[in-house]
């Protein structure tokens, strides 16, 4: 089997609503999605993380960087496709851009692997340890009009989703720390004494910041603090853990062995939060894993994009080994960003329909048993939404 053509699909919409999280606002749902054709008529798909005009950019890395490459290979070659492409581009992109684009390039090797075996991901992996996932919902984004006055919209949007049926929830912050704080405390009156949840705040402190957030965390009994300071300030990560009961959530922003080594080493995280869709696709993900797994630090994958990104976290979760295992393990959770998506709620063929599995099977989803990531696309839908 051989690769003749890479194909990038970057779609977008108008969302209903302008939202926000603490670096900015945005108006529009983008995606991108990467399609390997090969000639034996075997097509695989990936997705690269990344929004609108990063999505635009990794395009042309896909298509005119990366495809010339790789196209008249055997795509069930993913380790030697992967090292040729990360050699050839590592003098210029160790991190970013180039990574994200190779990691859509990788899932879909390994969607084309899967539907040459006829298997799903999760089996050519090492096998499926569990059927079904818990979800989380996170929501309570950031809005133009927010003041601490606005709390209660906080509230309200955090019981919502506990009534959904997720088994736990997450918020934005990025007000200011001391607003912050009045957001948490009223999502925690939303959703009652012992339901878990979560605080994102996508690095927009500094370390003093993060500290007058983290008490308060503490105190709250916040399940964990995700990206509390920059991604590159590793010191800061491991203050804010000797510092803080509350667990230390991060590395959305890390890309392969190489910063994950580094990153973990460090000993900055109670949390991983691996982004398989940037830190260098499947193949990575997994020696990402490896690591994680020989220090007994447990992972929540990072989840952002379409179906083509869900369903491929989904046998991800599925083949993650538990840790450090017994009768009643702690299983991972699969991340539901409950605001607008039609990218991932009316793409594919069939519909994963994660709330209303979410809702008709206490808070969890199935994985999907297709060969592959297990799900398909509907090509007219994406020929409507393309925009490049």
């Amino acid at each position: 089997m051989k690769i003749t053509e890479i194909v990038s699909h970057v779609l977008q919409y108008d969302m209903p609503e302008e939202l926000g999280y603490s670096q900015q606002y945005y108006a529009k749902r983008s995606a991108h999605l990467v399609e390997v054709r090969t000639h034996e008529g075997i097509v695989g798909w990936g997705e690269c993380f990344g929004p609108g005009n990063v999505a635009l950019a990794n395009k042309v890395i896909v298509e005119q960087v990366i495809a010339p490459m790789v196209i008249g290979h055997d795509p069930l070659d993913r380790s030697v496709i992967w090292h040729k492409v990360y050699n050839l581009l590592r003098d210029h992109g160790q991190k970013g851009m180039p990574i994200q684009a190779l990691s859509g390039v990788d899932i879909a090797l390994w969607d084309i692997a899967g539907k040459a075996a006829d298997l799903p991901i999760c089996k050519l992996i090492g096998g499926q340890f569990r059927d079904r996932v818990p979800v989380y919902g996170y929501g309570m984004m950031l809005k133009r009009e927010d003041t601490p006055s606005h709390v209660a919209r906080f509230k309200d949007e955090a019981a919502a989703i506990k009534d959904m049926g997720f088994v736990a929830t997450k918020m934005k912050v990025g007000l200011g720390a001391k607003d912050d704080v009045k957001l948490a405390q009223a999502v925690r009156r939303g959703v009652g004494d012992d339901f878990p949840f979560m605080v994102d705040a996508n690095h927009c402190y500094s370390v003093d910041e993060a500290l007058v957030v983290g008490r308060a965390l503490d105190e709250l009994d916040a399940y964990w603090f995700e990206e509390p300071v920059a991604p590159e300030d590793r010191d800061g990560y491991r203050l804010l853990r000797s510092k803080l009961h509350t667990r230390i959530a991060g590395g959305e922003a890390e890309f392969t062995r190489y910063g994950w080594r580094d990153l973990l080493n460090a000993d900055c995280l109670d949390i991983a939060q691996p982004e398989v869709c940037a830190l260098g696709g499947i193949s990575e993900y997994l020696k990402v894993m490896a690591q994680a797994q020989a220090r007994f630090t447990p992972a929540v994958n990072h989840v952002w994009g379409s179906a083509i990104a869900v369903a491929t976290n989904l046998q991800l979760l599925a083949a993650m080994e538990p840790m450090p295992g017994g009768l009643f393990p702690v299983e991972p959770m699969l991340e539901f960003d409950t605001t607008d998506n039609k990218f991932r709620d009316e793409m594919l063929t069939e519909p994963l329909a994660i709330q209303k599995q979410v809702k008709a099977n206490n808070g969890t989803v199935a994985i999907p048993n297709g060969p592959g990531i297990g799900v398909v696309p509907d090509p007219d839908f994406i020929a409507d939404y393309k925009v490049a």
